[in-house]
Parts: structure tokens; C-alpha cells; sequence
């Protein structure tokens, strides 16, 4: 049974080259940040970073942006779940 309401999500080469540009930046940051001693930051910023390059893949190029409001708040819902985990492990390893 094939769905009829179905269609192709066709990115623009132009919007595609613009979010790989935006990726091959965010690396460059996420390299010149780790030379930069901040401290307690450190491992924020890497996160901080690496979240931003995490939603622009899971937003263009697995085409989460124009799937149905169910999907997106799974995907928020993860995103929170494992949030909570990680802020747990840094209190964890706070109190050590």
C-alpha cells in the first residue's frame, strides 16, 4: 500500500553547501577551543559545540525538519532524557 500524501524533502545544493560550511566551522571551534585552557568550560563548550553539529545533521541531512510533530517531540523528548543523564555524571563527579 503506498501512502499518497507522501513527498520527497528536496534540499537546495545551496542549503546543503551552506550547512556543510556551517559544520566544517563548528569543527574549526571545536578544534581551536580545545588548545584554549577554560577551565571548567572546557567540557561545556565541547558539548555546547557538538549539540549544535548534532541538531544541523539530524535537522537537513536525516530531513527530521520536515517530519510530522510527533517525530520532532520524540526527538526533543531524547535530547532532554540525555541531558538529564549527562547533568547527573557531572553531579556525580562533582561530589567525588
Amino acid at each position: 500500500m503506498k501512502i499518497t500524501n507522501e513527498h520527497p524533502h528536496v534540499i537546495s545544493y545551496k542549503k546543503l553547501i551552506g550547512i556543510l560550511i556551517a559544520l566544517l566551522i563548528l569543527t574549526a571551534i571545536t578544534i581551536s577551543v580545545s588548545m584554549v585552557d577554560l577551565g571548567k568550560f572546557n567540557v561545556w563548550a565541547a558539548l555546547l559545540i557538538a549539540s549544535t553539529k548534532c541538531t544541523l545533521v539530524v535537522l537537513f541531512f536525516m530531513h527530521l525538519k520536515y517530519e510530522n510533530r510527533v517525530i520532532r517531540i520524540s526527538f526533543v523528548v531524547t535530547l532532554f532524557c540525555v541531558a538529564i543523564l549527562i547533568g547527573f555524571i557531572f553531579w556525580d563527579i562533582s561530589f567525588r
